[in-house]
């Protein structure tokens, strides 16, 4: 007997973006969010002053939610609910915290997933086995003594939930 072939796995969607000044970084936030629903993980990782915390205050403006969005640093996760009938933000900052989902359990983002937009920033090998559908933002800008304002953006979806969202769109 034969065995039935194994589902065929998602392939990634990625594309790939300049973005030329912190303005620009809020409106890609705010395109964003029109591509966003509840149960979206949003991943954002970058070097310090990326522009990681710019791009959620698009996304923020994007959904619509009440609340100045603000790095999390020290109060680790903040809940931005929605001015309208959209989801609530989670923006989490996961940069002080060394261990993996184990030690981000007291957030509950398990918990507050399926009817919330999570983005977490500093979220590598901690907060991976929330879900298999992904979308993964990596940040990059020049490091050193520079004022350049230019980032290079790579926004990866992982999973059934980002084949076919249209990511692409972002291009335009």
């Amino acid at each position: 007997m034969e065995r039935p072939a194994a589902p065929a796995a998602h392939q990634a969607a990625e594309i790939r973006l300049t973005i030329t000044s912190p303005e620009r970084m809020r409106e890609l936030g705010r395109r964003l969010a029109e591509l966003l629903r509840a149960g979206d993980l949003v991943m954002l990782s970058g070097e310090l002053g990326a522009g990681k915390t710019t791009l959620t205050r698009g996304l923020g403006e994007g959904l619509g939610v009440r609340g100045a969005i603000t790095s999390p640093t020290f109060v680790i996760a903040r809940v931005h609910p929605s001015l309208g009938d959209g989801p609530p933000l989670v923006h989490v900052d996961a940069y002080r915290l060394a261990g993996g989902l184990d030690e981000m359990e007291d957030l509950d983002l398990d918990v507050s997933l399926p009817d919330s937009v999570i983005v977490v920033e500093w979220g590598e090998g901690k907060v991976e086995e929330l879900t298999e559908d992904r979308l993964q933002v990596v940040i990059h800008r020049a490091v050193g003594d520079t004022t350049d304002e230019v980032r290079h953006v790579t926004l990866t979806g992982l999973g059934e939930r980002w084949s076919g969202a249209g990511l692409e769109t972002l291009t335009g």
